[in-house]
């Protein structure tokens, strides 16, 4: 036995004494696969985390009011001029308060990397697919904290009541007072009536750092729970595995759906096994071998203390790549654009990446669609937009499988489920290509009128080729099986969204 582990038996032979850790064996000893591509999940826990941090700072510091003040901060340009309160805030966040410019880019940065690093959860999820039964609920919970974590994004980014932000927001008030019937009372519980009001910046505020932030807390907490309760997914093994289990043999035991119970462990690498069969528990106190095709137990690592200090190793990192983009990378430039003005308006505005897809419906439908009551705005901003937001929230019940399965699948023998995928990218990309039309206007030459339908034929016809082209690669055509959702075996392949 090294040093290292006689100080780590030590210290935790000293805890149990006054914890009584050997009750909770079977929680701490939750496998996790060592998989590297499942730490996303963890890297947007985090930046949730950052957020909720930086958020706090920001909130001691921020004005949610649009009264006039005179300004006497540190920019020149504005010293002595009447400008919203909010504003003058921000601009005395950024410029006069000691790390407010630091905390508040790492505030943006962290807000990006989450919806990024969810994006980029889910589609590894999607592609393996790890959605299926039984971690649909998952899925379902995976897909609305994006669509909140879009939502807090364009709260926040409002806030400052700059004229591009105040211009942005007016975007999103079109959109729903277009609603027919509601359109005005959804516009007055958001926006506090006729975009810009005095209720507008507070309202704005309240969600942003409230009610959003509470229900994203909520999801992320029964996403865990459900990811606890249920065995966690992993890769093909590539081999049979043979380790000793490490849960109590008076533990409990549990069935392979709802919670882990008995683990495996290697000295120098330990591991554990979920899934709980009698004779796991039975067997403590000797090696046990795991067939390699045995989706009913887990191998990984024990939740701690190896799983919970890769974790650690996760969120340093993640405060490390939020800090480097801090200090290297400015955030939105408030003086640029000047406190909100109704008699101009900003030449270029542009929402966030992770919102370019929406407001690329918005602006390449053509006006005809809107009929009646129907306008434009809510057929493009309410309809569109809901029915792929619904369609992704709704997959896991499109290909749906009546077998759990606990193996992740190679998106290479997914055939029409990978095209579906890598068609839904070409979509939005396309889409979000659209809402950049000015930007694609000058760099071609072509007027966006004339831009527009060519943008809008290929958002819909690019996809369609992308798909038959993906399920043609991975031999959709000739197989003569049917590629439809059928039900899968035992190891079909399933992840936590």
């Amino acid at each position: 036995m090294s040093r290292l582990d006689r100080y780590y038996r030590r210290g935790y032979e000293w805890f149990d004494e006054r914890l009584d850790l050997d009750s909770e064996r079977s929680t701490l000893g939750k496998a996790f696969p060592a998989e590297d591509s499942f730490l996303l999940g963890e890297v947007a826990l985090f930046s949730f985390v950052v957020l909720v941090l930086t958020g706090i700072f920001l909130g001691f510091f921020y004005q949610p009011n649009t009264a006039m003040v005179e300004y006497q901060g540190s920019i020149a340009q504005f010293h002595g001029e009447e400008v919203p309160q909010a504003f003058a805030s921000v601009l005395a966040i950024t410029y006069d308060i000691s790390y407010g410019m630091f905390i508040r880019r790492i505030h943006h940065w962290a807000a990006h990397l989450f919806i990024a690093s969810a994006a980029l959860h889910m589609m590894r999820v999607f592609f393996q697919g790890a959605y299926r039964n039984p971690r649909e609920p998952n899925w379902v919970i995976g897909v609305l904290l994006v669509v909140l974590g879009m939502a807090a994004g364009f709260t926040g980014y409002v806030l400052p009541y700059d004229n591009f932000a105040a211009e942005a927001a007016s975007i999103g008030y079109v959109v729903a007072s277009s609603t027919p019937i509601v359109g005005d009372s959804i516009a007055w519980i958001f926006f506090g009536g006729d975009y810009p009001t005095a209720l507008s910046i507070p309202r704005m505020y309240f969600l942003h750092v409230l009610v959003i932030p509470l229900l994203i807390g909520i999801l992320l907490a029964a996403h865990m729970v459900i990811l606890y309760r249920q065995k966690h997914t992993e890769g093909e093994r590539d081999e049979d595995f043979t380790g000793e289990p490490v849960t109590p043999a008076d533990a409990p035991t549990a069935s392979p759906v709802d919670e882990g119970g008995s683990e495996l462990g290697l000295s120098n690498e330990p591991t554990s096994t979920d899934g709980g069969q009698p004779e796991t528990a039975a067997a403590a106190g000797g090696d046990r071998t795991v067939d390699r095709d045995d989706d009913g137990v887990v191998v990984g690592l024990p939740l701690f203390p190896q799983q919970a200090a890769l974790s650690a190793i996760v969120f340093f990192l993640t405060l490390g790549t939020l800090s480097l983009l801090s200090g290297f990378f400015s955030v939105h430039n408030i003086v640029e654009y000047g406190p909100y003005d109704p008699t101009s308006t900003p030449e270029l505005v542009l929402p966030d990446w992770y919102l370019m897809w929406m407001f690329g419906i918005l602006k390449l439908l053509p006006d005809w669609v809107g009929v009646g009551p129907l306008t434009v705005e809510f057929v493009g901003g309410v309809l569109v937009t809901g029915l792929v937001i619904l369609l992704v929230l709704v997959w896991p019940f499109i290909d749906r499988y009546e077998e759990p399965g606990h193996f992740v699948v190679d998106p290479l023998e997914r055939d029409w489920q990978t095209a579906t995928g890598v068609a839904g990218i070409v979509f939005l990309s396309m889409l979000s290509l659209g809402g950049m039309n000015t930007v694609v206007s000058d760099l071609t030459g072509i007027a966006t009128s004339s831009l527009n339908p060519i943008l809008l034929s290929l958002a819909i016809i690019l996809p369609i080729v992308a798909w038959l082209i993906v399920y043609a690669t991975l031999g959709g055509f000739a197989d003569d099986s049917g590629d439809g959702p059928e039900p899968s075996g035992p190891s079909g392949g399933d992840e936590d969204a």
